[in-house]
């Protein structure tokens, strides 16, 4: 499936931007700090419309959330930057942007009563299938989103989708009519599948040396830093019930149930006291990183060294990221909070990457090598056997009949019907995105009876259309409608 979503995600894209706002009860997920140009307000600008830094991070939120859903729950930060999510999130705003754009050339605009009618369709926002507005105001509450805000984006969505039906993409008559007809076209075929099972390779240093003589700059070491850093203890203070009241009194919404309620100050005294001791603590780090500065560090206070990369670093991400922007001429970073701890750090040096010895690298080589290697000779013996080999003949079969492929998963078998109906010739091989590859060869072919029941071809082509043509709209919106992005390190 990643293999598939990796490939496919542009579409993925656009499938999620359509869709009317969905983060409510989905939580909340977002990333560290980011690098800002001149324009600290805005993390982008696409023709006349900003994008904010909330904006980003809810759109993070929600495509995160639609992958989680699609993996079942078994989706974290890893995936997610294996997926380019941030990136995913920022080109999903700019792609809204763009349209919102075309949307205010033609001075188009969505009503209150549009607004209300959408709103009230939600099933979140209902009891007993009719729309509560107590529910509609703490549902929000408790996903910390404001009426105003929510608002403002099922307007934007509302307007994205008035924009589109402009441009209609149903499904004309004679369209239909050759769908159903090439859907009706059935062949006969003998296939056999070929795989890396059927491959046997020599992986001694012998072969393997030279493979990596001939890629070295792809086997680097990581860039390292050694850095010096202070531990900051923690202040435990007596604070008076005075102050205690009056911080939980501006900070009533760091203090909330399961269910977003905020809690009273007795049930949460404590809680309110470990922030004011974080925010004691905070002070003390700013003063001795200060001194730090000033190379008046007080005596007893232990300086400890380490070498961090971002394949080892005790600290969090948001840590490395600001320590690689340091400088030897600038090499102090202030007091970081980590996991309750504050600590100062202190560039040392940069060790910068360099390649690899063969030693070094022999795993990540074996690995490549056993796949470049498996592939090519895989597509050999292809080329080799697509005349004469022998292997399980099918009935009469359609690009919708994979479940009938017995010798393949359902997902291969439809990926393999799939091409097979765009080829034209009648005896080939067909490559798969896991690298395995089919043999084929056409032994009979006929038109079935059209005359069933083909009534999703309108939808399927409908989507076809409409997929095309949001991909040629936006380039064209890409040309007329400028973009300045102002965020780093996506």
């Amino acid at each position: 499936m990643i293999t598939w979503m990796q490939r496919h995600k542009k579409y993925l894209i656009v499938t999620i931007w359509i869709s009317t706002i969905a983060f409510v009860g989905a939580g909340f997920v977002g990333w560290g700090q980011y690098n800002y140009g001149d324009k600290a307000g805005a993390v982008a600008k696409v023709g006349n419309i900003e994008i904010t830094m909330g904006e980003l991070q809810k759109s993070y939120s929600r495509i995160y959330s639609q992958y989680a859903q699609m993996f079942q729950g078994n989706f974290d930060e890893e995936k997610a930057k294996q997926f380019g999510l941030k990136r995913q999130a920022l080109d999903q705003l700019t792609q809204q942007t763009l349209i919102l754009n075309l949307a205010q050339s033609y001075d188009l605009q969505i009503t209150d009563k549009e607004l209300l009618a959408e709103i009230k369709q939600q099933d979140y926002f209902s009891k007993d299938g009719v729309f509560n507005k107590e529910i509609y105001k703490s549902t929000l509450s408790r996903n910390n989103i404001s009426v105003k805000e929510y608002e403002q984006d099922v307007r934007k969505q509302l307007l994205i989708q008035k924009t589109l039906k402009l441009f209609p993409t149903d499904a004309k008559e004679n369209e239909i009519n050759i769908f159903n007809t090439l859907m009706s076209i059935a062949d006969k075929i003998n296939y056999k599948v070929l795989d890396s099972s059927q491959i046997k390779l020599d992986t001694s240093d012998k072969n393997l040396k030279p493979f990596w003589e001939n890629m070295q700059q792809s086997f680097m070491t990581e860039v390292t830093y050694d850095i010096e850093y202070i531990k900051h203890e923690t202040v435990s203070t007596s604070h008076d019930e005075n102050k205690i009241q009056e911080y939980y009194n501006e900070n009533k919404t760091h203090f909330k149930d399961d269910d977003g309620k905020i809690l009273p100050l007795e049930e949460t005294k404590d809680a309110v006291i470990t922030e004011l001791n974080i925010k004691s603590t905070k002070k003390s780090a700013l003063r001795t990183y200060i001194s730090y500065k000033k190379n008046q560090l007080d005596k007893n206070i232990q300086l400890q060294k380490s070498n961090i990369s971002e394949l080892n670093n005790p600290f969090h991400e948001e840590v490395l990221e600001k320590i690689s922007a340091l400088s030897l001429t600038s090499p102090f970073l202030k007091p970081v909070l980590v996991d309750d701890t504050y600590y100062t750090f202190k560039l040392l040096k940069v060790n910068s990457s360099k390649t690899k010895t063969f030693k070094e690298a022999k795993k990540e080589v074996i690995s490549i090598f056993i796949k470049e290697k498996t592939k090519q000779e895989l597509i050999s013996l292809a080329q080799n056997s697509q005349n004469n080999f022998v292997g399980i003949t099918t009935d009469f079969i359609t690009s919708q009949d994979a479940i009938k492929l017995d010798e393949m998963p359902i997902n291969e078998a439809n990926e393999f019907l799939i091409q097979l109906f765009s080829e034209n010739k009648k005896t080939g091989y067909i490559t798969l995105q896991n690298g395995k590859i089919v043999l084929y060869k056409v032994l009979e072919q006929k038109l079935l009876d059209s005359s069933k029941d083909l009534s999703n071809a309108s939808d399927s082509i409908a989507r076809l259309k409409s997929n095309i043509f949001n991909d040629g709209l936006i380039k064209n919106l890409q040309k007329k409608y400028k973009t300045e992005i102002f965020i780093e390190g996506l």
